[in-house]
């Protein structure tokens, strides 16, 4: 048997993004917000809160008539450590040849290489 991964999936990220905006919901609202950019059964949102819940990335407490689900990493945490296992899995777990991939791609404006570099410099700067 796998190993359950902690790193959410995209369909189980996407529902966090729901649940993180509106800070609490149930599962009826978050597959409300969902359907408006795409099919999606109220049954598959349910089981993926509960493996979110599973997971340890939600909590749920009983409501007036539904089960409110909460987040319980917050959205840094969870970007943070999907992050930390992508520089892993993909860089051999070094940071640098990410940071020349992204900077030396197209996606990338004048606007972001300032910040960059400013994030550079306050870095240095730290002790």
């Amino acid at each position: 048997m796998k190993p359950k991964k902690s790193v959410p999936t995209d369909q189980e990220l996407e529902i966090l993004k729901v649940i993180w905006r509106r800070d609490q919901a149930t599962v009826r609202e978050v597959h409300h917000d969902l359907s408006q950019h795409r099919k999606i059964a109220y049954t598959t949102v349910l089981t993926m809160m509960g493996i979110l819940e599973h997971k340890g990335h939600l909590t749920r407490t009983p409501g007036e008539r539904a089960y409110v689900y909460r987040p319980a990493r917050s959205q840094r945490h969870v970007l943070k450590t999907m992050t930390e296992e992508f520089v892993k899995r993909v860089f051999n777990g070094a940071a640098g040849p990410l940071l020349v991939h992204l900077v030396e791609g197209p996606g990338i404006g004048e606007e972001e290489l300032k910040e960059i570099e400013t994030l550079v410099r306050q870095r240095r700067r730290r002790p």
